[in-house]
């Protein structure tokens, strides 16, 4: 009765880890696809931090 409770506890141990991997793995993915549109549409205009460039403001009808 001990080794089928052992099994059980580690079969769902290792189910859960599965899960939890792939979870990540999934995460992993989505923010590095949110990374790479977020830095094919950034504005050149714009530093990192999101400020305008000194360069660049207050020329807009120039």
């Amino acid at each position: 009765m001990a080794d089928e409770n052992d099994k059980t506890a580690r079969q769902d141990r290792t189910s859960r880890d599965d899960r939890l991997k792939s979870a990540l793995r999934e995460n992993l993915k989505r923010r590095k696809a949110q990374a790479r549109e977020r830095a094919a549409s950034a504005d050149p205009s714009q530093d990192g931090d999101g400020s305008l460039d000194e360069g660049t403001a207050g020329k807009a009808g120039s």
